[in-house]
């Protein structure tokens, strides 16, 4: 009888447990779909309105180079699935390649080989013929997708540590404790009487003690988490970005075709006069469909998502839920022995069992976490030996606060150079001295999973001293730059 009892208590305290952890759990599994869902249609929608855009715009000029837009979504995609994509290297090259396309339809008349269409992109920095969209894009986009990535890679460590610690492992000494508790009543002919609050209080302290280890760096999460909430409702939020990427950069087309005869000299100035162009080419002129521009941009045309709702909405739930999870685990026996199945009640505490006859229970209540669980009363708790299990969510939690905090700042943990600590590189903070705030201060730690080809860098990067052949490649870059020059 004793040992089913012994059974008994360890399964309702599983229970309890699963049951209480619930709404935590469930927050973070939700919430990381609608999310996902939402910044994944979110891209789709981006592409195929720019898609539609410049095919009634440009029609054949667009299809014939539509793969230079294919590729910037598909790697801003995969940025976000966690992709190893250097943003602000990926958007250049968009920049460059689009540069390269334009140049050859405002100058038909001549041709263009490849190595000077190379030289043509060079340019792209200097001359500026897009205008400042660039810059301003890429500011935004690195900002966004920063802030939205990592969100939702703090999501899906939050529901991960959720599940695992709500899946308790009880010792043998707490599930001593829990049966004396829950069944010994039964014993004394006292069936109907319920344990007392703070004799509860005790034992879940002392079965707990693990688990309530994991508070401070439950909370410093759930505020970092609130922290990239706020830049997801800012000026850099990735919907505010995205809806109208199609009008930034029809605009960035736009100033191209106007500054088209100032653009040309310059280039021809520094690449050489090109060659020209087959009689039957020569004879084309600037294509007429570039004078077309897009009509303003409407933010109110705002496409429906497949989450239902805007940014700003999701946005506003789960800040609310977030705030409800902070001292969660700490917290967590309280709210197991208010349950009125459980105990007694805190206004009882005469007519309760206080683990040896019905009457009051006097000794005092624990504090929480395993070191304060030295003279429990109740439940034999060896705090020499913490639970691993518990410790390696704790490094999980304070890994993702770690990257949330860079977010927070405009920094990619990713690209982080580590031989700079005041600057990002790859990726970089997109952003300004007087836009990015500088609140946190920190060593940078990839959070897990690490991606294989994450590992594939950090594994050349720890390589130690430079090969001669590298030696060789940097020397030549450095000759050939300074004949450019």
């Amino acid at each position: 009888m004793e040992d089913k009892l012994s059974q008994q208590s360890k399964l309702e305290f599983e229970n309890l447990v699963e049951e209480t952890s619930h709404f935590v759990r469930t927050t973070f599994v939700s919430r990381h779909k609608k999310f996902d869902e939402f910044f994944r249609e979110l891209l789709e929608n981006a592409e195929r309105s720019l898609n539609d855009m410049f095919v009634r715009t440009y029609g054949m000029l667009y299809m014939q180079n539509s793969e230079v837009f294919q590729d910037l979504f598909t790697e801003l995609k995969r940025y976000y699935t966690g992709g190893n994509v250097n943003l602000e290297e990926m958007l250049n090259d968009f920049w460059a390649r689009l540069l390269e396309r334009m140049f050859q339809l405002i100058n038909p008349q001549y041709h263009f080989s490849e190595d000077y269409l190379e030289c043509v992109s060079k340019y792209t920095d200097q001359l500026k013929p897009f205008g400042d969209v660039p810059r301003k894009l890429k500011v935004q986009v690195t900002r966004a997708f920063i802030a939205a990535r990592t969100f939702v890679q703090g999501l899906t460590v939050g529901r991960e540590v959720a599940n695992r610690v709500s899946k308790v492992s009880p010792t043998p000494g707490c599930i001593r404790a829990l049966m004396k508790m829950l069944y010994c009543p039964y014993c004394r002919g006292l069936p109907t009487v319920k344990p007392c609050n703070n004799y509860c209080l005790n034992v879940m302290k002392g079965c707990l003690a693990n688990q309530a280890d994991l508070d401070t760096e439950w909370n410093l999460f759930i505020d970092a988490m609130l922290l990239v909430a706020e830049r997801l409702e800012g000026p850099f939020n990735i919907e505010s970005v995205m809806d109208p990427i199609d009008v930034k950069i029809s605009e960035a087309i736009m100033n191209m075709q106007e500054n088209s005869m100032q653009v040309s000299a310059k280039v021809f100035q520094g690449c050489g006069q090109p060659k020209p162009a087959p009689a039957l080419r020569s004879s084309r002129s600037v294509p007429e469909n570039f004078n077309t521009r897009f009509r303003p941009y409407n933010p109110e045309e705002r496409p429906t998502t497949a989450a239902g709702t805007s940014l700003d909405r999701l946005v506003t739930d789960i800040k609310e839920k977030l705030k409800i999870s902070k001292k969660f685990w700490s917290t967590l026996p309280y709210t197991i022995c208010k349950d009125e199945r459980v105990t007694a009640g805190p206004s009882v505490e005469e007519d309760c069992w206080n683990g040896h006859t019905k009457a009051r229970y006097l000794p005092e209540i624990m504090n929480d976490g395993l070191t304060n669980q030295i003279n429990n009363p109740e439940v034999d708790v060896d705090i020499t030996r913490p639970d691993t299990f518990i410790r390696q969510q704790i490094m999980a939690l304070r890994v993702m606060t770690n990257k949330l905090k860079n977010a927070y700042n405009g920094n990619d943990v990713n690209f982080q150079d580590t031989s700079d600590e005041t600057s990002g590189s790859g990726s970089g903070s997109g952003c300004t001295d007087d836009i990015c705030p500088t609140e946190f201060d920190f060593v940078t730690t990839e959070a897990p999973p690490v991606d294989s080809d994450r590992r594939e860098v950090e594994a050349s990067a720890t390589q130690p001293g430079w090969s001669l052949q590298t030696l060789l490649v940097v020397f030549l870059s450095l000759v050939l730059q300074r004949q450019w020059r």
